[in-house]
């Protein structure tokens, strides 16, 4: 007797998703709840659990068909021994385990393999990195995919020592230089496919424009010093740059609605809330989860929602929800070292704020020349609906509360 395995419900407008990764093969034992599938949508991966204790049957899909909610993917046989993860074959020449001790290692292995989220656990995969010899530090040190690359990084450069040592004994060929000219061919991720698909389309759609600034970062910089320890002692999370600009483009999203707006057909939507959208880096490409009701919310609020956010991309475990709607966005390429860009909108948004590197560059200030920590900021946005006017007062009443933070506290 078998029992179905189905793509669960996605999320709203969400109707199909593409296998990224199959966790359990045919034969493998698989307890109930536990991950056999990873399923990647235009937004998040989605692992697949059993939905019954039993062995892998077959699988009804290959790694990178495109599936339906509902739709049927796999069977799970009943039988024997579910909830054991399979072991590989062991090495005739070393002696057999005990019992007790193979239980227990078959054990930690599943419970490993639950606590590893879809991109590391594929991570792990391509790198052949065995994850109990790697430290993770995601939170309560769950691994994350960076420290699977920085392992495989560690390795690569430990075997190329060794390599280089073996070629300086041996003779030269021109074969060894066409080693060095591969070339390799890796499928586009759904998630990417979506963030490409969705760039041009913003390019294509909308009258894209940039309008540009220069923040005197020195107040908010002061700020950060002399609060920083009273504040993560209190709040339990750091004090960033992010909750200052957060804040201060809610005041100017309530003082322009445009720019907090968007354009349906032919109406224009005008929000009475502000949900920033935080561009942050995960690993299968760029994600913007949402900090809902953001001129609503605390510093504290803000620098803790963003906080969230960062680690669960690290970790793999965004969910729909978090990245659910959104009018505005930011997004910080200073985090790279991007001194300027033009940042693209994120659809159905009509603007994107960037940020970018602090430097300290030379300004003049009651004509006197001083150096000071400088931000340039972009506010790139849809002409359509916004005016040149209203981007650029948008973009000065932004630059105003970062140099005079007491704005934030009057609503000024």
């Amino acid at each position: 007797m078998s029992t179905e395995v189905k793509v669960p419900t996605l999320g709203e407008s969400i109707s199909e998703a593409t296998i990224g990764e199959w966790l359990k093969q045919p034969g493998d034992a698989v307890a109930q709840d536990e991950p056999v599938c990873s399923l990647e949508t235009d937004k998040v991966a989605i692992d697949v659990n059993a939905p019954v204790a039993g062995i892998m049957g077959d699988l009804l899909a290959a790694v990178g068909d495109n599936v339906e909610v509902g739709a049927l993917i796999a069977r799970i046989e009943d039988g024997a021994g579910a909830g054991a993860k399979t072991v590989a074959p062991r090495n005739e020449e070393e002696p057999a385990p005990k019992n007790d001790d193979k239980t227990a290692g078959q054990q930690s292995d599943v419970a490993d393999a639950a606590v590893l989220s879809p991109a590391v656990r594929r991570a792990v995969l391509e790198h052949g990195i065995d994850p109990a010899s790697v430290k993770g530090s995601g939170r309560d040190g769950r691994l994350t995919k960076d420290d699977v690359l920085v392992a495989a990084k560690a390795r690569d450069s430990d075997s190329a020592i060794t390599a280089d040592d073996a070629a300086k004994a041996a003779p030269t060929s021109t074969s060894a230089a066409d080693e060095d000219r591969k070339v390799e061919r890796v499928r586009m991720t759904r998630l990417r496919q979506t963030i490409a698909k969705r760039l041009k389309s913003a390019q294509d759609n909308a009258a894209l424009l940039t309008t540009f600034n220069d923040v005197d970062m020195s107040a908010v910089i002061e700020a950060r010093t002399r609060y920083k320890d009273l504040f993560a002692k209190k709040h339990d999370v750091r004090l960033g740059f992010m909750g200052f600009f957060a804040k201060a483009s809610c005041l100017a999203l309530k003082d322009i609605p445009s720019v907090n707006g968007q354009i349906d057909g032919d109406e224009i939507v005008y929000h009475e809330f502000v949900d920033i959208s935080v561009a942050v880096s995960a690993p299968n490409g760029l994600v913007v989860p949402v900090v809902r009701n953001a001129d609503r919310k605390s510093f504290a609020r803000i620098e803790k929602n963003i906080a969230e956010f960062g680690q669960k991309a690290k970790d793999g475990t965004l969910t729909m929800d978090d990245m659910k709607g959104g009018t505005f966005t930011i997004s910080n390429g200073g985090v790279f070292g991007s001194l300027m860009s033009t940042p693209i909108i994120n659809p159905p948004q009509s603007a994107v704020l960037g940020l970018h590197r602090i430097e300290d560059r030379a300004v003049v200030i009651d004509g006197k020349v001083e150096v000071r920590p400088m931000m340039y900021i972009a506010l790139s946005y849809d002409h359509r609906l916004i005016d040149g006017r209203e981007a650029v007062t948008a973009l000065k009443i932004i630059k105003d509360a970062i140099e005079d933070p007491t704005r934030l506290l009057i609503d000024l």
